[in-house]
């Protein structure tokens, strides 16, 4: 059974009855070769339990496609068939990936910024919970999630899930030989619902905090898995793959793991999705050609936002400070800072070229925290992102991008074009500019708290003052006018 006609930036879906005795996880290869307009390409696929083999493809040409099978199964080997690409659906645009250096866009053109939350085991906490998460994201402005494959156990985190990614118990074990299908469609159906909201899935194969012993599967297992999750998962539009949440904190894998778990990853995802990998306290070598962008947890205590132009520049690849410390009231400093200080952060961020993402951790009765375990948002920075956003949307097509100005305050915009300044936690009552003479501008003094826009009259040039009220977290956008 196969797709006879997928939209453009759609799923192309072949399903297959096979060989079911023994362990068809890793006694049948499975795969096909699909042909059309923009050439050919090989295509993973994958066993899904009871003897059914599935193979996808995320279609993003339209057109006149077929496809060949290839198995060690006799059964599965030289399936052909046929199947048309159409346009695209409303609203679907295509995998993001990098734009402009240091930006994103959809396959399709579509600009993308990465408004990033984590909530890392959201999918491990059984559907009502799970629902709540999707509901409070619907009415949010996230359009990328952090998220895990393997459960968590750590602070807050204590919880047993319903569903692991292989077969077995906590108490028997589990056998790494054996994914457990009912689990992966439970993810697979989570990434769509996430993707109907027009968030990315910033998927982690990896990380430390476990008690079930994923963290250290032997190489064979670990290659065997990061495989199996790619077959599954590369036909959906919205995936980004993270090889580790801080992978510093694995200690047992090495650098020549993390490469090779690239290798495979890129091998096998024909729709080159964006990948990257997390740190603790060293950063990953950004420069390796397989990282798309570097994703980043803060090295400093108390500056992180305001390093984004030095790494633009070392890696010439976007900066997406995934973990800059979160919103929160609990005892660790990671997790207690103010709404206030979450969206300085974005907004230093922001001027200085990159993405810096949310995070929310405030205490609870029992035990759900955002972002852990999802639920609802109680903070005050994603509003004040919102608007925040709203700047950013209606600012340069390409994204924003860094003018140099005197050491106080970040600047950026277009040269003579367009200007965006923030003052940060500094409370001028006035600002002096001096800008091109042929050049007009109106002047927008900005709230980026109280989430306000004050256009002063007529329009400036030149040298000119303007005055501002003397308080933190302001910002002032100039916009080039004709006389």
């Amino acid at each position: 059974m196969a797709t006879e006609h997928v939209s453009r930036f759609g799923r192309f879906e072949l399903q297959v009855d096979g060989p079911h005795s023994g362990n068809p996880f890793i006694d049948v290869e499975f795969a096909a070769t699909i042909s059309g307009p923009d050439g050919s390409v090989r295509v993973p696929g994958f066993y899904d339990g009871d003897g059914v083999y599935r193979l996808r493809w995320l279609a993003e040409v339209e057109g006149p496609f077929t496809f060949t099978t290839a198995s060690n199964a006799r059964s599965l080997d030289g399936i052909t068939g046929g199947f048309t690409v159409g346009s695209a659906a409303e609203r679907a645009h295509g995998p993001v990936r990098v734009a402009n250096t240091f930006h994103f866009a959809h396959a399709d053109g579509a600009r993308y910024r990465p408004i990033g939350t984590t909530s890392y085991v959201w999918t491990h906490q059984g559907d009502e919970l799970e629902e709540q998460t999707l509901r409070t994201l619907a009415d949010s402005p996230f359009t990328k999630m952090r998220m895990c494959v393997f459960p968590k156990s750590y602070l807050f985190n204590e919880n047993e899930p319903q569903l692991f990614p292989f077969e077995g118990d906590a108490r028997a074990g589990f056998d790494v030989r054996r994914p457990n299908p009912e689990y992966w469609r439970h993810l697979e159906k989570r990434i769509d619902q996430l993707a109907e909201l027009g968030i990315e899935a910033d998927l982690i194969l990896f990380h430390a905090y476990d008690r079930w012993g994923f963290s250290t599967m032997d190489p064979v297992a670990d290659d065997r898995y990061v495989a199996y999750a790619v077959a599954r998962l590369a036909s959906f539009a919205n995936i980004w793959w993270s090889l580790a949440n801080e992978y510093d904190l694995l200690f047992e894998k090495t650098t020549e793991d993390w490469e090779r778990f690239a290798a495979i990853v890129t091998a096998n995802d024909p729709a080159d999705h964006l990948l990257s990998i997390h740190n603790c306290r060293d950063f990953y070598d950004y420069s390796r050609p397989w990282i798309t962008h570097a994703s980043i947890q803060r090295q400093d205590i108390y500056k992180t936002s305001e390093t984004t132009n030095e790494w633009r520049e070392a890696w010439r690849k976007p900066v997406v400070i995934d973990e800059c410390a979160y919103e929160g009231n609990i005892d660790q400093g990671w997790g207690n800072i103010t709404g206030e200080e979450m969206t300085r952060r974005f907004w230093e961020g922001a001027l200085r070229g990159g993405y810096v993402g949310h995070g929310e951790t405030y205490v609870d009765a029992n035990d759900i925290l955002w972002w852990a375990k999802g639920g609802s948002l109680r903070g005050t920075s994603p509003d004040r992102i919102e608007f925040l956003d709203s700047i950013l949307a209606e600012g340069p097509t390409e994204g924003l991008e860094p003018i140099p100005l005197d050491w106080d305050i970040p600047r950026a915009g277009v040269e003579n074009e367009y200007y965006l300044y923030y003052f940060g936690f500094n409370r001028p009552t006035y600002r002096r500019f001096l800008l091109e003479p042929s050049r007009s501008y109106t002047v927008d003094v900005i709230d980026t708290w109280n989430m306000t826009i004050t256009r002063l009259a007529g329009v400036y040039r030149g040298r000119f003052r303007i005055d501002l009220p003397g308080r933190p977290y302001m910002a002032v956008r100039l916009i080039a006018v004709d006389d």
